[in-house]
């Protein structure tokens, strides 16, 4: 939300903040059940663990709990608690871009195992091992670390130690205040997305081609089954994108509509932030029939009838 606190507290009545804080809070509370369903279904069937495709999609499932649960954590605090430690806020604030930045990093390492079980079947066993799947897990959370750590070193830089100990609305825009840290951001975001998004693309029209070549001989499901996989990924990313433009958008809406300024900034969230979160358990959740039918087994209510 990239409002400051005196704007929440004119425009919006107490009902309407209690409305939309029910909202985002339902809202979150609904996406980590159904995630917290796959993760259970995961970890309850070992079948899963040899699998780096699984093991990829329970780490973006597992990144969208902490990114949901830290978002939601953020959004509700400015209309309960404002002015947070900066300590604390920059606590939540590293978190929460951590994950933020695994989503698309995850997204491109999912891409690379179904090229690489498509384009390359005979080397996949050897490539895509658990070991280095893991290694790639730690990898990606090193790697989306780095931007947010780095936020923290400019600030502990330039501001005195007491400035740690000091309250503050708890935002990026206003903790990150700085030239430095608004270079580093476009930056990264300009490097991180750019990489990834470069995957997808190549992964996905490799897939596309061996796909179609398939589809001129023998049928082969799989291939199309992984373009679909992979064009479902960006779309997802392309979705977590507009967090990036989510600023903009605010400021040229909020232009046209003055009166309207905090509804626009909930709906941009709710769009960019909550939404996207939806798409992991139907991308796998749903459309994966063996996760589906574990899910069903699991959690599917059974009727026991008794004879007397």
């Amino acid at each position: 939300m990239n409002v400051t606190m005196e704007q929440v507290q004119t425009q919006d009545s107490y009902q309407q903040a209690v409305v939309k804080n029910i909202v985002i809070v339902s809202l979150g509370l609904i996406i980590n059940c159904v995630n917290g369903m796959l993760v259970v279904t995961f970890f309850r069937n070992t079948v899963f663990h040899s699998d780096p495709r699984y093991i990829l999609y329970i780490n973006l499932v597992v990144n969208d709990i902490l990114m949901i649960c830290i978002s939601v954590t953020l959004y509700v605090l400015t209309y309960t608690l404002p002015n947070v430690n900066v300590s604390v806020c920059c606590t939540l604030l590293v978190l929460g871009s951590t994950t933020h930045m695994n989503t698309p990093l995850n997204l491109a390492g999912m891409a690379i195992e179904r090229y690489i079980a498509i384009c390359k079947p005979l080397h996949h066993s050897q490539i895509c091992t658990v070991n280095r799947t893991y290694i790639l897990i730690c990898l990606m959370w090193t790697i989306g670390a780095i931007p947010p750590l780095v936020d923290v070193i400019i600030i502990a830089a330039l501001q005195p130690l007491s400035f740690f100990n000091s309250l503050i609305y708890c935002q990026p825009i206003i903790v990150y205040n700085t030239k430095y840290n608004v270079q580093k951001t476009i930056a990264t975001q300009c490097l991180y997305m750019s990489v990834v998004w470069i995957m997808i693309f190549y992964t996905y029209f490799r897939v596309l081609f061996i796909a179609r070549i398939a589809s001129s001989g023998h049928h082969h499901p799989s291939a199309k089954k992984a373009r679909n996989t992979i064009l479902l990924h960006g779309g997802q990313l392309l979705l977590c994108m507009l967090s990036y433009v989510t600023p903009v958008l605010d400021m040229v809406l909020i232009q046209f509509f003055p009166a309207q300024r905090t509804l626009i900034s909930f709906v941009n969230y709710l769009l960019t932030n909550i939404i996207p979160r939806l798409l992991s358990p139907l991308i796998y959740g749903i459309r994966d029939q063996t996760f589906l039918r574990h899910i069903k087994g699991y959690f599917s209510c059974k009727v026991v009838k008794v004879t007397p």
